[in-house]
């Protein structure tokens, strides 16, 4: 199991089949070129859902999880609650690198968030102002609809996202572990 840039996937043993999913087609594209042997697995990443376009990273990833949330936190941060295996529905946010993307139009507040920022005491100055207002909104939303449940993180922002719930796991591999769950349910069909 391993994660490569699109910009620098290597040749593989031509011998080993590669199963993978993917959200972009030019990604896609490239890994094909790579290797000769590669098997895409979207097919058979069933889940009990009645959302409609659910992308197949996040059907991955929801696989990998029985009971509880999972927040994928990348460019988008997508929010999915899942129970007895069962997809209830999930909502999108802005990743933290698209609403500072948001505030550089405006010079005044073309800043680096403070990611020490306390969400607990009220910013006194601007660069914490933008950081207090984007990290904490992020957190209450996930907040709200988590409760009491275990929260999972994976994603680039998900370690530092995480620290907010005192019931959180990050794990940088459930999409993985979702996609291993899937292959040894259906590896004698992908063969």
């Amino acid at each position: 199991m391993w994660k490569e840039k699109p910009s620098s996937i290597a040749k593989k043993n031509p011998e080993m089949p590669i199963y993978y999913i993917s959200v972009s087609k030019k990604n896609e594209k490239k890994l094909l070129e790579s290797h000769s042997r590669c098997v895409n697995i979207e097919k058979f990443l069933k889940l009990d859902t009645a959302y409609k376009g659910l992308g197949v990273d996040r059907k991955a990833a929801c696989l990998a999880i029985q009971d509880g949330i999972i927040v994928d936190a990348g460019s988008a941060i997508t929010i999915d609650i899942m129970q007895s295996g069962i997809h209830l529905g999930g909502y999108i946010l802005p990743g933290l690198s698209n609403y500072k993307r948001l505030f550089s139009s405006i010079d005044a507040l073309r800043m680096d968030f403070n990611f020490d920022i306390s969400l607990v005491s009220l910013p006194q100055n601007t660069r914490d102002a933008i950081s207090f207002g984007c990290i904490r909104s992020i957190v209450l939303t996930i907040q709200n609809v988590a409760k009491d449940d275990c929260v999972y993180f994976t994603g680039g922002d998900g370690k530092f996202l995480s620290r907010f719930f005192d019931r959180s796991i990050y794990d940088n591999t459930l999409v993985f572990k979702g996609m291993l769950k899937v292959l040894q349910n259906n590896l004698k069909g992908l063969l």
